[in-house]
């Protein structure tokens, strides 16, 4: 019988076109690239994130595709969409230790039974792992966010259209208003023309 070996953080190191990937029960789990929406909503909660940290110490604010590395029994890493790390940042290697708050915006492919027991799965692992703060960001839910905390893994807090989110105790002070996760450029683009013939 062959025995597969199983694979290394370092083998993280070694993905092909660098692209994003998790060490979970010893592979290498591949992600597929994001569509246009989720896409630019995991960069809108990266954008306000960054413009907190230029304005308040505790943390770095990270975009996708950063690594995680964590010492969990079947999971030795994380790559979220957006995070918020209080751990060291710096150098070339991937972050030691889980993000602080992460985000995990759904794509087109996370939906139906199997995603959703993946995705609560993965939350439970984030927050094993040393992670305050999960988001499970769904834009085609009137629940928009789902924000898990070790307190409130049963009984999730939730963020809809027309509220202000917030990642309470990992980023304190933070907050985001739930509409810009929909906002497109035709949008801002009819917004600046209305102002500008004003």
């Amino acid at each position: 019988m062959i025995t597969k070996t199983p694979a290394t953080v370092e083998d993280l190191y070694h993905i092909p076109e660098n692209g994003k990937a998790e060490l979970v029960n010893g592979e290498i789990v591949r992600m597929s690239p994001t569509g246009v929406a989720p896409g630019r909503a995991g960069g809108e909660i990266y954008f306000s994130l960054r413009v907190f940290e230029e304005e308040h110490d505790g943390g770095c604010a990270f975009p996708d595709n950063v690594g995680f590395i964590v010492n969990l029994p079947h999971r030795k890493s994380f790559s979220p969409d957006a995070a918020w790390f209080a751990g060291e940042a710096e150098g070339m290697k991937f972050a030691q230790g889980a993000p602080t708050f992460a985000v995990e915006v759904r794509s087109e492919s996370d939906y139906g039974p199997k995603a959703e027991q993946a995705i609560l799965d993965k939350v439970r692992d984030y927050l094993a792992a040393g992670t305050q703060v999960v988001w499970d960001v769904d834009l085609l839910s009137d629940d928009v966010i789902r924000k898990y905390t070790v307190e409130t893994l049963t009984i999730r807090q939730i963020f809809r259209k027309g509220e202000i989110a917030d990642a309470k105790p990992a980023v304190p002070g933070w907050r985001m208003p739930v509409d810009r996760l929909f906002k497109t450029r035709n949008h801002e683009s009819q917004e600046n023309s209305t102002l500008n013939s004003q």
